[in-house]
């Protein structure tokens, strides 16, 4: 199984962190890529950071295709006019999509101490589950950064799914799960590559550094 994880798409007009701008893709070169990964049986798509795009630019592209994806939000950002709000999360699952948690802050989860953890992995699910009327039960790392701790702290929280920044194929209904980060030096073909080409040395080096994590 192959997942592919969606920033931001169109133009970045202001950077909320440093090096933000790097994750959004232009929209026609993103229409381009559901074009191409349509009738990828394979291939799961995802959104982080809960941008507006993703209703205004993500959402009818793919209605107009027949597809679905998850978009794990920041429960911190429901307020931002940049960001998805209450009604945009209601549209989504009422058009067939997903919603996960990316936790309150967009901030590493390593390192944590309790009363952090308790507001990224629980207080956030809440809010999201407040503000889309559904249960939430899986979650994005921000940054792709974990550690055991973190870990199990999800599974404490009774996550069901964690998606990470691994990019390699993930085993299907694992509940650690690898996704390709696509940037905006990404094309079609790029892309493309993430579904078609078999696991390679970088891969090997992805799956090995992901154990590491799943260790320290």
């Amino acid at each position: 199984m192959i997942h592919i994880c969606f920033h931001g798409i169109g133009r970045c007009t202001q950077e909320r962190e440093p090096g933000e701008a790097r994750y959004w893709m232009a929209e026609d070169v993103f229409l381009g890529v559901l074009d191409a990964l349509a009738d990828e049986p394979g291939v799961r798509l995802s959104f982080d950071d809960g941008n507006r795009s993703d209703a205004e630019i993500a959402l009818p592209a793919l209605q107009e295709r027949g597809m679905t994806a998850t978009f794990f939000v920041l429960a911190g950002r429901l307020d931002d006019p940049a960001s998805l709000s209450p009604a945009d999360l209601r549209e989504l699952r009422a058009a067939g999509m997903g919603i996960g948690s990316h936790g309150w802050e967009h901030i590493p989860w390593r390192g944590l101490d309790d009363t952090q953890s308790h507001r990224e992995f629980v207080v956030a699910r809440e809010a999201l589950e407040e503000a889309s009327g559904s249960p939430i039960t899986e979650a994005a790392l921000p940054l792709g950064r974990y550690d055991r701790t973190v870990l199990r702290r999800l599974r404490e929280a009774r996550y069901r799914a964690i998606y990470t920044s691994d990019r390699f194929p993930a085993r299907a209904g694992g509940w650690l799960r690898a996704r390709y980060s696509v940037t905006a030096e990404d094309t079609v073909a790029t892309v493309r590559g993430f579904s078609n080409s078999r696991p390679g040395i970088g891969e090997a080096r992805n799956l090995v550094a992901s154990a590491v994590k799943r260790l320290r």
